[in-house]
């Protein structure tokens, strides 16, 4: 099984993406398609190896679309799947598109804006006596109006026409189709009983044109499309940030010379020297020298991170001060950065449930609109007739068979879902929150219970001392401090290196030792100044004392400090809560929702963490294989559940929560264990991330409320529901006001999310 994404050409709206959507379908080998109006892009599965976009352009290029492969993977490709020339190529093409549009809109809707102002200024004449009548004779504006509309219609109008002949030719129709069927209709009708005046007669039709609506609907439209594409355009720009921080070359170390080359060119294990200012170009790991760099990027934390021999660096981050060589590790497709770019690209193209029904209905629109205006002009022509006459009929059956056809575009049925998706993954990542589908994004608004891993998650991970106690007084915690730090300086144990960070937190220097010893299964000793000093874990006749017992209830690891057999004093050690654990849960609750712990320790040490953070509940003693079963239990009583964990260790039971969150940190990013990834491992992000699920689903139903009510309401106006009630009919001017508004207005309320504060 293989997937590809290809960028589509040509497609205009909803019902282009059923159409390309259905046709691929069909085709044996392909699994699935998903087609996205918003990215314009095309993301297939296939059941074996792939086919060549030329196989796949054999299928809909009749339909007037086409597929461009995007570039294959590899590992010197900086990003994938765009390279930056790549992606200012694709921008410049965008832009020369909508200034092409910007072009037409430019000529047609001043026109359009004036004959609307003079039909607004007849009507107005016709029901209110002080207007005076157009100073035009209507045999003469009938002349300019047909002269505009026919250039209206067939110049500046060509792609509507074109999507009528694509109709007849292979049966499939888009927006294309029924704004050219619409305006056609009208344009021909109106010529006919202007240049044969006969058939008016013959009819018995007023004398009463369309050429002001053919030329109204089609600026209105080429406005209302020309809007929806610089929307649209606007969208898309996280991804284009995120390919804007990668660096454009490096300097590289190659048969003992400096040379710089374009960062494609950049393999692994290359010696890449960074000069102060200039953005690290891949992943790495120093060999030489010393630095601040700038991580923001990644870690969100505005503070530069020093960086010396054997530490990692971030292809994209920036080299405040110092000089440094790295050996490149990561390169191409596989760097943090290029797989940031991956996940959000991906994330941003993917369909999120809610939105088959969208795609669904889109799919059966056009061709139900296209029934629905036939039906309009048979029901006026029969049932109209028997009321009001043939020719007033005839006239009604007319305009309401266009206003249908105009009005029920299903452009914004299409952008509902996937324009909010676009911005709500892109101000995740603004955020440092990795969403890896749409559909995670949904399942995360739903959830009512969290469930967070202890280690990692709201503990640091790593031991600190957290409690000294003196045998001789408070007086004499910094000499049982100092002393368990001389001995520890010798060895490399994580709780010695806990001990000796902590004194020097202190300005505690620790003392000179000799006969340093590492007494197996024990813990040290040394000598200090002829006085022996050991360091060790409690024995079995110390842990009923009281004060250790206390400690090791609270899940602490107690050692004791003994000076030439005498013991001085305790130090308890312990993973500690993270500064903003507690800030984070709280925010949670706020939320409505309920927090568990779940970890491997006893109960009582669970519970002292728990308490500390303000945790509702606990899972403990649980083994790592053991959590998935408590996932699974709590979803068996109706639970939606996100699971929060550091996104290795913890896998099965990410991967079998509704939504699973990887707590990721530094360039260990598991951004492929679950469904979002919090970079730096921020606890706040949790709730930042729910916030930003529910804004964007609240978006999503608005933006399909809004879509289906415009046309819900407008068809049967623009039928003439109203008229046997109150006299009103919709002219199909409004008809294709609507359709440009339902678009614009879809996209404008998807961009509000690039301002909401998480």
């Amino acid at each position: 099984m293989s997937k590809e994404t290809y960028t589509v050409k040509g497609m205009h709206c909803a019902s282009c993406a059923a159409i390309i959507s259905k046709k691929l379908s069909k085709v044996e080998g392909i699994r699935q398609v998903d087609v996205n109006l918003a990215t314009e892009k095309a993301s297939i599965e296939f059941e074996g190896e792939a086919l060549s976009a030329n196989a796949l352009n054999d299928v809909i290029e009749k339909y007037g679309y086409n597929l461009i492969a995007e570039h294959p993977e590899s590992d010197t490709c900086p990003v994938f799947p765009s390279a930056p020339a790549d992606v200012s190529l694709i921008k410049e093409e965008k832009q020369r598109e909508l200034d092409e549009q910007l072009a037409k809109v430019l000529f047609a809707f001043p026109l359009a804006l004036l004959v609307f102002l003079l039909m607004m200024w007849d009507i107005a004449a016709k029901i209110v006596p002080a207007v005076p009548n157009l100073p035009v004779p209507m045999e003469l504006f009938n002349v300019i109006s047909m002269a505009i509309s026919t250039y209206m219609v067939f110049r500046t109008g060509a792609p509507f026409l074109h999507g009528i002949t694509l109709f007849i030719r292979t049966g499939a129709a888009n927006m294309d189709t029924l704004i050219g069927l619409g305006t056609l209709t009208a344009f021909i009708f109106s010529a006919l009983i202007t240049l044969v005046p006969p058939i008016k007669q013959l009819l018995r039709i007023p004398d009463y044109t369309y050429f002001d609506v053919t030329i109204v609907v089609i600026g209105f439209v080429l406005l209302g499309k020309y809007l929806e594409a610089r929307s649209k355009m606007k969208t898309g720009e996280a991804i284009e940030k995120l390919i804007g921080l990668q660096a454009k070359s490096a300097l590289v170390l190659r048969n003992g010379k400096e040379i710089e080359i374009p960062l494609e060119q950049v393999r692994k294990g290359d010696q890449v020297i960074v000069k102060p200012g200039t953005k690290i170009p891949v992943d790495g790991t120093v060999t030489d020298g010393f630095s601040s760099v700038d991580e923001s990027m990644v870690s969100g934390e505005p503070l530069p991170v020093d960086k010396k021999k054997s530490d990692t660096v971030i292809g994209g981050t920036i080299n405040k001060q110092g000089s440094f060589t790295f050996v490149a590790s990561n390169v191409g497709k596989d760097t943090v950065l290029s797989r940031i770019i991956r996940m959000v690209e991906d994330a941003q193209g993917s369909k999120a449930p809610i939105q088959h029904i969208a795609d669904w209905i889109a799919g059966v629109f056009v061709p139900a609109v296209l029934v629905i205006a036939a039906l309009c002009l048979i029901v006026w022509l029969t049932a109209g007739s028997y009321f009001i006459g043939f020719s007033q009929a005839l006239s009604f059956g007319i305009m309401g068979m266009v206003g249908i056809l105009v009005i029920a575009c299903p452009c914004a049925l299409g952008l509902a879902t996937p324009t909010a998706i676009i911005v709500g993954v892109g101000k995740g990542a603004e955020y440092g929150i990795l969403i890896r589908n749409a559909e995670s994004l949904e399942k995360l608004a739903a959830v009512d219970t969290i469930v967070l891993d202890k280690t990692g998650t709201i503990t640091t991970g790593n031991p600190a001392v957290t409690d000294i106690i003196s045998f001789d007084g408070a007086a004499g915690k910094n000499l049982v401090l100092q002393l368990a730090a001389s001995v520890e300086n010798r060895s490399e144990h994580p709780l010695a290196r806990a001990i000796v960070e902590h004194a020097g937190q202190k300005g505690l220097v620790p003392g000179e030792i000799v006969s340093f010893e590492a007494l197996e299964g024990i813990g040290v000793s040394g000598s200090i100044d002829g006085s022996s000093i050991i360091v060790r874990k409690p024995g079995t006749n110390e842990k009923g004392n009281p004060e250790i017992k206390k400690l090791q209830d609270q899940g602490k690891t107690v050692v004791i400090v003994e000076e030439n057999g005498t013991l001085k004093g305790l130090i308890a050690l312990s993973d500690t809560v993270k500064p903003h654990a507690a800030e984070s849960i709280s925010a949670l609750h706020r939320m409505g929702l309920k927090v568990i712990m779940v970890t491997g320790d006893n109960k009582s040490a669970a519970a002292y963490i728990a308490g500390q953070a303000g945790i509702d509940d606990v899972f403990s003693e649980v083994m790592p294989g053991e959590k998935a079963e408590k996932i699974k239990a709590l979803q068996a009583n109706g639970k939606k559940v996100a699971m929060a964990g550091d996104g290795i260790n913890d896998a099965p039971a990410l991967a079998l929560a509704d939504v699973g969150i990887a707590m990721a940190t530094g360039t260990d990013i598991a951004i492929e264990s679950a469904g979002i990834t919090l970079l730096k491992g921020d606890i706040r992000k949790i709730a930042q991330a729910i916030t930003l699920s529910h804004a964007t689903m609240n978006v999503i139903r608005q933006n399909l409320f809004w879509a289906f009510i415009y046309n819900i309401i407008g068809i049967p106006l623009a039928a003439g529901a109203l008229y046997p009630i109150w006299g009103i009919f919709l002219n199909p001017v409004f008809s294709g006001l609507a359709m440009a508004g339902s678009s614009v207005s879809v996209v404008s309320n998807s961009l509000r999310l690039k301002t909401r504060k998480l």
